[in-house]
């Protein structure tokens, strides 16, 4: 299946059994194109990297170069569940690196929600081609390529109205020659998420929520600062603990919190409490290109406001957003 156009005849991968099918094909390209070579994946923790990165471990082991890049821009907990998972379970050559001081140095007093991605995207290609100057015997370069990605490709090449152009790990240093490694660019997305399954990845990780490429970034509205970096991880990680536990994470196709540059008067000990506001947004959508809201009940929406007001230093107000989209869009910035 070297080809970039999926056969008319290639069944849907809907099964454990159509996967592992798919695995073991899979196993045997990558043996036949890589040898004895060396492979270099940036994993980011998403889908699409988690089950390449686990495929090719099956394939050629410790011929497998992970490289996690922590931007600060994480989640709570997500770059230590990518170590343990990859580096710890599954035994991966993975380098993990903390250049959080790198990108929030960047980034300070930059309001501008595009120069903020720019810079973000741009940053992480140096690192990560820092990272790749350091090792020896590496040819190819592995992505987590999906079949949209490609579909939209082909639109932009034509002319067409297209949403994106598949880049991925795009505009790497010149002198950085890699083949390119994509086990999983025939795969729609609901078939990438059986793979997972099949490869024993956790569900949690198989059937993770979409994650913007800037992370936080672009949820820490205006100019980013540490402190309210802070309060927003640590606020949308209780909104995450709290829809786990009353079952709307597996009926909610994303929700996340989102934190403005501003402040409002409350009152915290009998004294003033100047707080940022904390936006939750929960939405559903089949395409990406609509979305509803997901009614929450106000019971779920009282716990979450008490945990978040009483529990995260500088934020003293909760706000629900329930713009569809359109005329919102997904993301605030």
């Amino acid at each position: 299946m070297s080809s970039n156009v999926r056969p008319e005849s290639m069944e849907r991968i809907t099964t454990i059994e159509l996967a592992n099918a798919y695995i073991e094909e899979q196993i045997a390209e990558v043996r036949a194109q890589v040898g004895d070579k060396k492979v270099l994946l940036a994993l980011s923790g998403g889908v699409d990297s988690s089950v390449v990165a686990a495929l090719l471990i099956k394939a050629i082991g410790k011929q497998l170069v992970c490289v996690h890049v922590n931007h600060g821009l994480m989640r709570k907990g997500e770059s230590e569940a990518v170590i343990d998972m990859f580096g710890k379970e599954l035994d991966a050559n993975l380098i993990y690196v903390d250049a959080t001081d790198r990108f929030l140095d960047l980034l300070a007093g930059v309001s501008e929600p595009e120069r903020k991605r720019k810079i973000i995207g741009a940053e992480f290609i140096n690192v990560f081609a820092d990272e790749a100057r350091k090792l020896e015997g590496v040819s190819y370069l592995a992505q987590g390529t999906i079949y949209p990605d490609i579909l939209e490709s082909i639109k932009a090449a034509e002319g067409k109205k297209a949403v994106k152009s598949h880049h991925n790990v795009g505009g790497l240093p010149e002198d950085l020659q890699f083949e390119l490694v994509e086990p999983i660019k025939l795969l729609f997305k609901d078939e990438v998420r059986v793979v997972g399954e099949a490869l024993g990845l956790p569900h949690a990780m198989v059937y993770r929520q979409p994650f913007p490429g800037p992370g936080l970034g672009v949820r820490c509205l205006g100019a980013i600062t540490r402190d309210r970096l802070h309060a927003l991880r640590e606020a949308d990680a209780i909104l995450r603990e709290e829809f786990d536990n009353c079952g709307l994470a597996e009926k909610v196709w994303q929700y996340f919190i989102a934190v403005p540059d501003i402040k409002s008067v409350g009152v915290k000990d009998e004294s003033r409490y100047e707080g940022w506001p904390a936006i939750i947004r929960a939405v559903n959508t089949k395409d990406a290109m609509t979305a509803t809201i997901e009614e929450i009940p106000y019971e779920i929406l009282h716990k979450i406001t008490y945990r978040i007001t009483h529990e995260v230093e500088g934020i003293n107000r909760v706000l629900l957003d329930l713009t569809p989209k359109p005329i919102g869009t997904i993301e605030w910035e």
